[in-house]
């Protein structure tokens, strides 16, 4: 096999761990009956002002198209997580609100995904995460 450059060696490295970290998430927060892609929408909309957001910068927060975030959110809104809202300025804009039953979803998802996050990263110190999350944002 040809010898790879490290930026390639890492970046399969990084998308092998992170597959992998977002399986396990996945089935940490199904007790929840959420998936990781659910959970992050509701994180960027519980964020937000009004925890409202466009649908195209819900899916550019996320890193999913747009039509991916219409196919998550179809479910979602049919459980009374999300629902849409009209833009006073823009009727063309569709924009995507948490609601109260969402708030409380996210809230207590938040609880289990917090303990699998420190039970994960045990032994990290805070500076260590810091780097490592300022050094992910830079790619």
């Amino acid at each position: 096999m040809n010898k790879i450059s490290p930026q390639v060696r890492f970046l399969i490295d990084h998308a092998t761990i992170t597959t992998k970290l977002h399986k396990q998430i996945d089935l940490s927060l199904s007790y929840q009956g959420i998936s990781f892609t659910e959970f992050l929408i509701m994180h960027y909309l519980y964020a937000s002002p009004q925890h409202m957001m466009r649908r195209t910068d819900l899916a550019d927060s996320v890193g999913i198209t747009a039509s991916g975030v219409t196919r998550l959110l179809a479910p979602m809104e049919k459980n009374r997580i999300v629902e849409k809202e009209k833009n006073p300025r823009d009727a063309r804009q569709s924009l995507v609100k948490l609601t109260a039953t969402g708030q409380q979803l996210y809230q207590d998802s938040m609880v289990g995904f917090a303990d699998f996050a420190k039970h994960k990263l045990k032994g990290w110190t805070v500076k260590q995460i810091d780097m490592m999350s300022e050094l992910f944002r830079g790619i």
